[in-house]
C-alpha cells in the first residue's frame, strides 16, 4: 500500500479523538512510505447537526464524492466515521468492488439516544450494515470488540491508542492556581459524555472543565463554582492535564477514551466507571480506579502515586498503534483477515 484516502466526517475546527487519532496516524504512516489523502467536511460545503452545531455535515451529492475517491487513485480507502461523507465513499467502494476498512469510534446508538428517543436496535441494525460490508472494521478495545460481535458484526480487527509521551509528561509548568486538590474533566461538554456526573460530585478542592461543546454553556449556569476554561490544544492542553491531581471520566458511552492515556501520561490518576474504555485501558488495578461510585473513585485516585500513572502510559506508543493500523489495512486489501486470527471474512 503506498496511497491511502481517508473518508472522515470529523475534521477540522473540531478537536476530538477522531480527528487526532486520524491526524497521527496519518503523519506516522508517511514514516511507513504511505501517502495520505483526505476526503473531510473542508472539501464541501457544510451545515451545523442539529443540537450539535460544533459538528459540521457535508452538503454534497455521490457523484461528487465518487469522483473525488476515482481521481485520487488510491490504493486502498479507510472510512472513520458514518456521516454524510462516510455513506457515500462506503457506497462507491461497494459499487466499484474497492475493498475498504471502517473504524469505529463512537457509539453512535448510545449518543443518538440521549438526544432522540430512537431504538438501540435500529440505530445498530443501520451500523451493522453499514460496518458489515467492510473488508476490516477496526476497534479499540476488547470489551467492545465482545459487544459488537454480539451484535452480530462481523471482520473486526484491534487497533489500540497511543499517547505522545513528549508532549505529555508530569514535568511540565503547573498553570492552575485553584485550592488542592484538583479534579479535572478534558473533553466535549456534552450530554452523552455523562458530565453531570462529576459536577453533581461533592468534592474537596476545585474542579474544573477543560473542553468546549453544546452544553458548554448550560453547565456553566448550572455549576457556578466549578471552573470552565474552554479548549485547550497543543501545550497548553498539556500543561493543564499536568497541573490536575486527578482525571474524573464520567462516560459510560466512550469506545476508548483517548484522554485516559493523556492523563496518565501526565502522571494524574484516573476515576472512572468499570465500562468499556476504562476498563480495557485500566483495569483493575492500574493506574487509576473504577467504581459505580464516582466519588468514592475520585477520592482514592489521589492515592495512586503520579509515578505508577506515567509508568503505565509508557506501555502504549502512537507509532505500535499506527503500525497496527496499516498492517490492518493491508490485511484487508490481501483478504488475508483470517490468517491473522480476525473475524472470518464475509460479504453482506
Amino acid at each position: 500500500m503506498k496511497r491511502l484516502m481517508v473518508v472522515s466526517d470529523a475534521w477540522h475546527p473540531q478537536i476530538n479523538g477522531v480527528v487526532r487519532t486520524m491526524e497521527r496516524t496519518m503523519a506516522d504512516l508517511a514514516a511507513f512510505g504511505v501517502e495520505s489523502v483526505t476526503l473531510t467536511p473542508a472539501d464541501y460545503r457544510t451545515l451545523p447537526c442539529p443540537t450539535y452545531p460544533e459538528i459540521r455535515l457535508s452538503v454534497t451529492r455521490p457523484a461528487s464524492v465518487h469522483r473525488a475517491i476515482a481521481k485520487a487513485k488510491v490504493d486502498a480507502v479507510h472510512i472513520a466515521t458514518e456521516g454524510p461523507l462516510g455513506i457515500l465513499a462506503r457506497r462507491f467502494c461497494i459499487a466499484t468492488g474497492q475493498r475498504f476498512t471502517t473504524s469505529y469510534h463512537t457509539r453512535f446508538p448510545e449518543y443518538l439516544r440521549a438526544r432522540v428517543p430512537v431504538p438501540l436496535k435500529w440505530t445498530y441494525a443501520w451500523m451493522r450494515r453499514f460496518h458489515n460490508a467492510a473488508a476490516g472494521c477496526m476497534i479499540a478495545t476488547p470489551s467492545l470488540e465482545a459487544d459488537l460481535s454480539a451484535r452480530g458484526f462481523l471482520h473486526l480487527m484491534r487497533w489500540d491508542r497511543g499517547v505522545d509521551h513528549v508532549q505529555f509528561n508530569p514535568d511540565r509548568p503547573h498553570v492552575l492556581d485553584l485550592p488542592r486538590p484538583i479534579f479535572g474533566y478534558v473533553g466535549r461538554v456534552s450530554v452523552e459524555k455523562n458530565i453531570e456526573a462529576f459536577l453533581n460530585l461533592d468534592l474537596p478542592g476545585s474542579k474544573v472543565v477543560i473542553g468546549g461543546g453544546p452544553s458548554l454553556d448550560e453547565m456553566r449556569r448550572r455549576f457556578p463554582d466549578t471552573h470552565f476554561l474552554g479548549s485547550k490544544v497543543g501545550d497548553d492542553l498539556a500543561n493543564h492535564f499536568a497541573s490536575l491531581d486527578a482525571f474524573v471520566f464520567p462516560s459510560l458511552t466512550d469506545t476508548f477514551g483517548n484522554v485516559l492515556l493523556e492523563a496518565l501520561a501526565s502522571g494524574v490518576p484516573v476515576a472512572a466507571y468499570p465500562v468499556t474504555g476504562p476498563l480495557d485501558v485500566i483495569g483493575r488495578n492500574g493506574p487509576g480506579v473504577l467504581d459505580n461510585d464516582l466519588r468514592a473513585a475520585s477520592l482514592a485516585a489521589l492515592d495512586i502515586s503520579r509515578q505508577r500513572a506515567r509508568e503505565f502510559a509508557l506501555n502504549f506508543s502512537w507509532e505500535a498503534s499506527s503500525r497496527q493500523f496499516y498492517d490492518n489495512v493491508v490485511a484487508a486489501l490481501n483478504g488475508d483477515a483470517e490468517s491473522r486470527g480476525f473475524h472470518k471474512l464475509a460479504a453482506e
